[in-house]
C-alpha cells in the first residue's frame, strides 16, 4: 500500500490557501501578532504530519511544543477546560491536579490516542537527562475523522507522531486539511487545523495569547457575526439526511503572560466563548476541550527544584480581562482560518466540500462586512 506522508509546518504566503483576513475579514478588536498563529508565542513550536494513502486513509498527528527544552525537565504550567466532554483527552486528570504539562501537545485521530500516548513516552524516556524517570504524563487529544478517514484501520503510528515532533518548528503554521486535520469537518464544510494570535495593548501588559484548533464540529455557522449558515439554509436542522452537529473540537491555547494554573484554566474556559461566537454549540456528542498553557520562564516547573519553595510573580485576577478577550477572539479566528484554508477533500466513500468562499463573501458583504474584492 503506497502512503503520502507529508510532514508540514508552514506554507509560504504565496502558495498557502487564503485566510479570513486575506479576504479583509477583521474579526475582533487586538490586533494580531506577527504571523496571526498560536507561534508568536516565543518559543512555542507546531509540526504536523499528513496521512494520505488510496481512497481511505486521511487522517494526521499535530504536535505542538510549548518550548524548543526538554519539557519533562521543565514543565509549563497548564489548565484544562471541558466544555463538553464527549471524546478522549489522555493525561487530564494529573494536568488537573498538578496543574503542569510535561510532554508535547499531541492532536490526532479518536482511535490513535493510545498509540500518540505511546509514542510520547518513547520520545521523553529517550531523553538522556531522563534516565531515571518512571512516570510520564502523556497528554493526547482527538477528534473523530471517521467519515473521511478509515479509522478502524488505525493507520497512525508511533513513528508518525515522533516526526511530527521533529518537524515542529516555530514560524508560519500550514492550517486546513493537513496533520491532525486532515479528515476533519467543521459545520458540514471541510475543517481542519486553523490558528491566530492576539497582543494585548502595552499599558495592560502587552502579552501574547495564540491558539490552534482542530475543529470538526457542527452548529449554525456565524462569520463576524453574521449567521451564514441560516442565510444559507446549510446547518444541522436544516431539512437534510443525516445532518448532526456532533463531533469535536480541540483547542489549544498559549500565552507568554506569567500565569498560575488556576488563570489558565480561566483562561481556558473563554476559549468556549470564541467557538459560540463561530456558531458551534457544544452537541452532546462532541467532545470540546481547552488546553491552555504559559511559556513565561519564571513560572515553569523544574522536575528537581532545588528548594520546596518557590518565589514567582505571576499576574493578579484583575489583570486577566484583557487576557479573556483575546483568547475569545484568537478563537474565533483560529476556527475560520481553519475552514477558509481548507480544500475539498473526498475519502473513504464521501466527500466534504470546503466552505464556498463564492457564495459567503457577498453573504458577508451584504451584511456590512467590508471584503477585499482583489482577493476575491
Amino acid at each position: 500500500m503506497h502512503l503520502l506522508l507529508c510532514c508540514l509546518f508552514f506554507a509560504s504566503p504565496s502558495e498557502a490557501p487564503k485566510r479570513v483576513r486575506d479576504h479583509g475579514i477583521v474579526i475582533g478588536v487586538l490586533p494580531t501578532g506577527a504571523r496571526n498563529a498560536i507561534t508568536d508565542v516565543a518559543g512555542v513550536q507546531v509540526g504536523h504530519v499528513t496521512l494520505v494513502s488510496g481512497d481511505h486513509i486521511r487522517t494526521g498527528v499535530t504536535a505542538i511544543l510549548p518550548h524548543g527544552g526538554n519539557i519533562f525537565q521543565q514543565k509549563v504550567p497548564a489548565g484544562i477546560h471541558l466544555g463538553n466532554a464527549f471524546g478522549k483527552l489522555a493525561g487530564y486528570t494529573q494536568v488537573k491536579e498538578l496543574g503542569n504539562i510535561e510532554t508535547p501537545i499531541v492532536l490526532t485521530n479518536t482511535l490513535s490516542v493510545p498509540t500518540a500516548a505511546n509514542a510520547l513516552i518513547t520520545y521523553t524516556l529517550q531523553q538522556p537527562v531522563n534516565a531515571d524517570v518512571r512516570s510520564v504524563n502523556a497528554v493526547v487529544g482527538e477528534t473523530n475523522d471517521g467519515r473521511l478517514n478509515d479509522i478502524r484501520g488505525r493507520h497512525v503510528t508511533e513513528d508518525h507522531v515522533l516526526q511530527a515532533i521533529a518537524a515542529a518548528k516555530s514560524g508560519p503554521v500550514a492550517e486546513g486539511s493537513v496533520g491532525a486535520g486532515t479528515g476533519t469537518q467543521c459545520f458540514r464544510y471541510k475543517g481542519g487545523i486553523g490558528t491566530s494570535s492576539r497582543v494585548v495593548p502595552k499599558d495592560k501588559g502587552g502579552y501574547t495569547v495564540g491558539v490552534l484548533v482542530q475543529s470538526n464540529f457542527g452548529g449554525v455557522l456565524q462569520i463576524a457575526g453574521v449567521p451564514v449558515g441560516r442565510i444559507m439554509g446549510n446547518h444541522y436542522l436544516a431539512r437534510r439526511p443525516k445532518a448532526t452537529p456532533d463531533g469535536s473540537c480541540m483547542i489549544v491555547v498559549a500565552t507568554d503572560a506569567p500565569l498560575t494554573a488556576r488563570n489558565l484554566e480561566r483562561l481556558a474556559k473563554r476559549a468556549m466563548l470564541g467557538l459560540a461566537r463561530t456558531g458551534g454549540i457544544a452537541s452532546n456528542g462532541s467532545g470540546d476541550y481547552v488546553i491552555a498553557f504559559s511559556t513565561a520562564e519564571g513560572v515553569r516547573i523544574p522536575y528537581r527544584p532545588e528548594n520546596m519553595q518557590r518565589d514567582i510573580q505571576v499576574l493578579r485576577n484583575e489583570a486577566m480581562t484583557p487576557l479573556f478577550l483575546a483568547v475569545i477572539e484568537a478563537t474565533e479566528e483560529a476556527i475560520l482560518n481553519s475552514m477558509f484554508t481548507a480544500e475539498t477533500v473526498t475519502g473513504n466513500g464521501h466527500t466534504t466540500p470546503s466552505i464556498p468562499l463564492d457564495k459567503v463573501l457577498p453573504i458577508l458583504e451584504k451584511h456590512g462586512v467590508p471584503i477585499r474584492r482583489a482577493e476575491r
